[in-house]
């Protein structure tokens, strides 16, 4: 990890409350979010199957970043709850790809129409610059995020 600067060191303590505040204003610290009665892996699990198309439990959990034990119970829930199912990988056998049904399609807009409603109205009491601001500073650190992690993912398997 790179030395930081004590000036350094307040930037980094304001992000880091800034953080804590988005979490908390997003509502994560709820049982469940975006008012659905699922908790948080569950909404990112119908959000991102929605978004990015059939994928199987592995790539799933690899994308959310959770353990696989993890992965397995909150699918099969999902799948019991009618917001996905299962399908074999015609590609490979062994494999199933997850997708979501008619139910989770319905769940996905409503999650979105949630979504798009929050960030909405948090952008009207920003002016047009401030709202692109955030857009480019919000992509920036996400992308800085990933890369840190995944550099010091090669760093601890080197």
């Amino acid at each position: 990890m790179p030395r930081v600067k004590m000036a350094e060191l307040s930037l980094i303590d304001d992000i880091r409350a800034a953080s804590r505040l988005m979490v908390r204003e997003l509502g994560f610290m709820e049982a469940t979010v975006a008012a659905s009665d699922y908790p948080p892996s569950a909404v990112h699990t119908i959000l991102e199957i929605g978004i990015r198309g059939p994928m199987t439990s592995g790539e799933l959990g690899d994308f959310l970043r959770l353990e696989k034990s993890s992965v397995s119970r909150l699918v099969r829930k999902l799948i019991d709850c009618g917001e996905l199912r299962e399908t074999p990988d015609e590609l490979d056998a062994r494999s199933k790809l997850l997708s979501l049904t008619a139910k989770g399609r319905r769940t996905l807009q409503a999650l979105h129409a949630f979504g798009r409603q929050q960030v909405s109205g948090a952008l009207a009491a920003l002016t047009e610059a401030e709202q692109r601001t955030v857009r480019e500073g919000m992509m920036l650190y996400a992308r800085a995020l990933r890369q840190s992690r995944m550099e010091e993912e090669g760093r601890s398997a080197a």
